[in-house]
């Protein structure tokens, strides 16, 4: 009679396995614990900066490549260290009294986003820049310790080819894509 009860007892742990495989998971980003740094070439020097990380929230799945939500930057909140220059980006490239935010929105992945520690993975998504929309492939380094979340990636945006101004003037020219090295850090927990 007691092996008929403790052999359940054993057998429910790898019952419950696939169950947390196959959970939907949230991430919560913490804006005031990400960041956006830039960094633009030019000619003798290059100019390097921050954006504010406004707000975030993915569903993500371990099972399968599923990924949805948004992560949202405030073009406005550019910041090289220079007034005179982030004035000229923020109003004149960006253009953020009419477009205010620049989103991210993944649609699906590639790899494998493990439980726990290390993961890298490769996220297609739409990149809204300046209100028009972009696919885009990022190559993104996953840790998870417990309920804590640290997303990193790097990429380039080419953003004289979608369509945003040139900022070059006469001798000074710039770079027409600009490098992007984003960090997202947040909690992440069970979605329903």
């Amino acid at each position: 009679m007691k092996t008929a009860v403790i052999i359940p007892l054993f057998a429910l742990p790898l019952l419950l396995v696939p169950a947390v495989f196959a959970q939907h998971e949230n991430f919560r980003v913490r804006p005031e614990a990400s960041e956006v740094a830039f960094s633009l070439g030019g000619t003798g020097h290059t100019v390097h900066g921050t954006f504010h990380v406004q707000s975030g929230s993915v569903d993500f799945s371990h099972s399968a490549p599923s990924i949805s939500g948004s992560v949202v930057v405030a073009a406005g909140s550019g910041n090289s260290g220079n007034q005179t220059r982030d004035h000229k980006m923020i109003t004149d490239v960006l253009d953020a009294s009419d477009f205010s935010e620049v989103t991210f929105v993944p649609r699906s992945y590639q790899g494998t986003i493990a439980v726990s520690g290390d993961s890298f993975i490769r996220v297609t998504g739409i990149f809204t820049l300046h209100g028009a929309p972009h696919e885009l492939t990022v190559p993104v380094q996953i840790h998870i310790n417990k309920d804590e979340f640290v997303a990193k990636t790097h990429f380039s945006v080419p953003y004289v080819q979608w369509g945003l101004k040139d900022p070059s003037v006469l001798i000074l020219r710039v770079a027409k894509e600009v490098d992007i090295d984003l960090t997202l850090a947040g909690r992440v927990s069970a979605s329903n």
